[in-house]
């Protein structure tokens, strides 16, 4: 299955792609479900289901949150994030709840949110069932999986995307992809836009991809700008903040235009740049713990790598618009070579499936519009997950914060890191494929124990002495 710029990089709200957004995304469709059969003004009450990896961490990353407001109705591409607590709050206070903003029922959300932490629905360890009781008595029941990515499938249903997408090129693995680079003479970025403009014009297109990085963009400087602790009970101190000012020797500048020009007049050499990296994903992942707007990337865990990547080539290797443009359309096509060879949900994987795979996307995208092959770019990525490989998802308490903010800047330095080893090799010698690494990721996988998979029940969020009771 080929993907979009747009399937890969969606704009919703943190701290989870697969337990905020994917929830939310199936509470909208359990919504419209409703309406289409004429039955949303004769419901009575509703009971959400969740089921393994979302009840083990679902408090943490706001999945009970998530499905609230997808039953009321708010879109996470538009509405206005800093009214999250207090729509929230006025849920609890009041147990009542506006489905779609046009029919109120009662809704205790500590009685009508079941966290089944012991259960399992058999397709895929995020599973919620959203079941509503009709005023004739009638069960009217769906059930969803939030396949990772922000990704839902509904059950029954062979796939999430509901109608076939027809695209130019068509591959299976890396080695077809290169195929298809070598013998049309183009790079990475130029089978990706082919692709797409089979389905928009080339205006919308780009226009689109613009945005994406815009809502990128945007993140970063509110995370830049923005000090206090971090929501959740941990009591995690926000530090791109601090950093930005360090750099910046405490100047301030009035708009994102003034402050990223600032950036790279403002210092230069290994130790300010590496700063700076650090801080751009810092920034992103801070945002997402807060309930921010942030872009799967290709998750809201590992949002923060490739924009940071980015914002690295445009401040400190002259990047330009039409190259940002390629790098998300390189990076689209290792996503969805992933996506299909293995997974992009930590819950099934781990955390090499979500920083791993934004790693193994930047490095690639970087490569391309710094001048590699397509041969190096997929060399590139395939460095980037060769040592990622086997990384645990395990975030203390379900939170999206420790270790998941610092990984980010792991994973951003790893694709350049990965890009220049690429940059400066010949990719006719390597002696491991992209297309090896997918597959060992998957098996690796398959084979890692399940506390490792997002259920705070191994690694660090055991053995870290942290109560939220005592913050």
């Amino acid at each position: 299955m080929q993907y979009s710029v747009f399937d890969i990089f969606k704009i919703g709200v943190g701290p989870s792609s697969s337990h905020t957004l994917g929830p939310w995304r199936a509470a909208q469709s359990f919504i419209n479900a409703l309406i289409a059969d004429d039955k949303l003004k004769e419901v009575n009450d509703i009971k959400v289901f969740l089921y393994r990896s979302l009840a083990k961490t679902g408090i943490g990353h706001g999945t009970d949150i998530a499905v609230m407001l997808g039953l009321s109705g708010y879109d996470p591409v538009v509405m206005d994030v800093n009214e999250i607590p207090n729509i929230v709050a006025d849920i609890k206070e009041k147990q009542l709840l506006n489905l779609n903003e046009t029919h109120q029922i009662d809704f205790n959300p500590a009685i009508n949110i079941i966290f089944n932490k012991t259960e399992f629905l058999p397709f895929h360890p995020n599973g919620l069932t959203f079941c509503a009781v009709l005023q004739s008595g009638q069960i009217f029941k769906e059930t969803y999986y939030s396949v990772g990515g922000g990704f839902i499938q509904k059950e029954d249903e062979e796939s999430f995307l509901k109608t076939e997408i027809k695209y130019k090129h068509t591959y299976a693995n890396a080695n077809q992809l290169l195929k298809l680079c070598i013998t049309n003479n183009k790079s990475i970025s130029d089978i990706a836009l082919e692709n797409e403009l089979i389905n928009i014009n080339e205006h919308d297109l780009k226009a689109g991809i613009l945005n994406i990085w815009d809502v990128m963009l945007s993140c970063i400087y509110r995370g830049c700008h923005t000090e206090g602790i971090l929501p959740g009970g941990l009591n995690v101190t926000r530090r791109a903040a601090a950093i930005n000012n360090s750099s910046l020797e405490q100047k301030q500048y009035a708009n994102r235009q003034l402050w990223l020009a600032a950036i790279p007049k403002h210092g230069s050499g290994f130790n300010y740049t590496l700063n700076w990296l650090s801080c751009f994903a810092l920034a992103v992942n801070e945002e997402n713990a807060s309930f921010g707007r942030v872009v799967t990337s290709p998750t809201n865990g590992s949002a923060g790598v490739i924009p940071a990547v980015m914002l690295y080539y445009k401040l400190f290797c002259n990047g330009d618009e039409d190259n940002l443009i390629r790098f998300l359309l390189n990076a689209t096509q290792i996503g969805s070579l992933f996506k299909n060879g293995a997974t992009i949900s930590a819950a099934m994987g781990g955390c090499q499936a979500e920083i791993g795979v934004s790693s193994a996307m930047a490095a690639s995208a970087l490569t391309e519009v710094l001048g590699g092959t397509p041969a190096q770019c997929l060399m590139a990525a395939e460095i980037a997950m060769e040592h990622h490989l086997g990384l645990t998802c395990d975030p203390i308490k379900g939170l999206v914060q420790v270790p998941c903010i610092e990984r980010n800047t792991m994973g951003a330095i790893k694709a350049i890191t990965a890009s220049q080893l690429a940059l400066n090799s010949d990719a006719d010698k390597a002696k491991v494929s992209l297309d090896d690494v997918v597959k060992t990721m998957w098996e690796t996988a398959l084979d890692m124990n399940e506390k490792y998979k997002e259920t705070s029940e191994g690694g660090l969020a055991i053995h870290i002495p942290i109560s939220l009771t005592d913050c």
